[in-house]
Formats: C-alpha cells, structure tokens, sequence
C-alpha cells in the first residue's frame, strides 16, 4: 500500500540529497522515478534539484497551474515513486494531487522541504503535508552557533538578523541560517 511521505528539516539538513540517494537508489534497481521541484526554486536553474555538496539532477517543474497528478497518471508503465523537492513552496491543490497519486495509483510519493519560514510559521505547503501525509520525518541537523539540534530559520539583511519582510526569498548560506530556539530568539552579536 503506497504512502505520502513528508521528510521535512531545517536548511543545511541533507533534504536535497537524501531525494538524490532515493532516486538513485530506484534506478539502480531498474524502478522509475518522477522527480518533481517547484518553479520559484530557480536557485539552479528551474527544473532542476540540486544539494549544496555538487550533486543535481533534472526535475519536472512545478508551475502555479500544474497538475502534478496529470503528469504522473499520463506516465506509460506508472513510475514506482515520485519524489518532490521544496515541499514547502506547493499550494494546496499540489498536494491533494499527491494524495490521489498515492491514493488513486497506489505509487509512494516522498516529499521533501522545510517546516516554518523566518517568521517561525508553517508555510503552507508543509501544513497541507503535514495535515495528509501518512508518515512525517525529521531531518535533523545542528545550530550554526552551538550543537543543539537547529529547529528554526534565521534570516540575515546586511549581516543582520530579520524577522519581517517578504517570506519567500530564494537564498543560500548567505541568507539564511539553521539555528535552535534559543539562538533564533538571541542571535550571537557579530
């Protein structure tokens, strides 16, 4: 029985990656798979997953007006999973079509993204998840100021931690960072 999974973690925590090593990992085993990542990712390139160690490979874009089931059931033979990057940016209409992917096709369907924006609040894509998935994990990875486990999203305008503004900016590194509770709250002065 086929299942949506939602894999979710702060950044930095190996998502993007962990998607690579699964399709990987099907393929090899002569399975197909569908690799899916959000149009407004143009970090790499549109259409494209790629984790910040150097690996990438070719994904279907995910437009405002995709049907993602469409693209899926139109598949001759049916991929054996779809694996979804960015999770995070899908709209609502996006992941009931994963429901019906795992549920009308019986194919698993594996997303992966971030929980909450620098606001601290649930995007939305990872709330419709969060309310379907069948299976929810952490991915976990540390502070960059200490070695607690980071659970928050720091973003930085000219060195400076912000808290307000516009909630989707494609950045790196350079942008945002991974951080506990505590250091979200009180950032170290630089």
């Amino acid at each position: 029985m086929a299942q949506l999974y939602f894999r979710y973690g702060a950044m930095n925590a190996s998502k993007s990656i962990q998607l690579l090593t699964v399709a990987h990992n099907y393929e090899q085993s002569g399975k197909k798979v569908l690799v899916f990542t959000p149009a407004i990712d143009d970090r790499y390139g549109v259409g494209k997953v790629a984790s910040r160690v150097g690996i990438s490979r070719e994904a279907i874009s995910i437009g405002d007006d995709t049907d993602i089931y469409a693209v899926v059931s139109a598949e001759e033979p049916y991929p054996d999973c779809v694996l979804v990057d960015e999770g995070q940016f899908l709209h609502a209409e996006h992941v009931q079509q994963l429901v019906q992917i795992v549920d009308e096709l019986d194919i698993p369907v594996i997303v992966y993204g971030l929980l909450k924006n620098f606001k601290n609040e649930l995007f939305p894509g990872s709330a419709g998840l969060l309310s379907e998935a069948d299976k929810i994990e952490e991915i976990k990875t540390v502070c960059v100021y200490c070695n607690k486990k980071a659970t928050h999203i720091l973003k930085y305008k000219n060195g400076k931690p912000v808290y307000t503004g516009e909630t989707i900016e494609i950045g790196g590194n350079d942008t945002y960072s991974s951080v506990c509770r505590r250091h979200y709250y009180h950032p170290p002065v630089e």
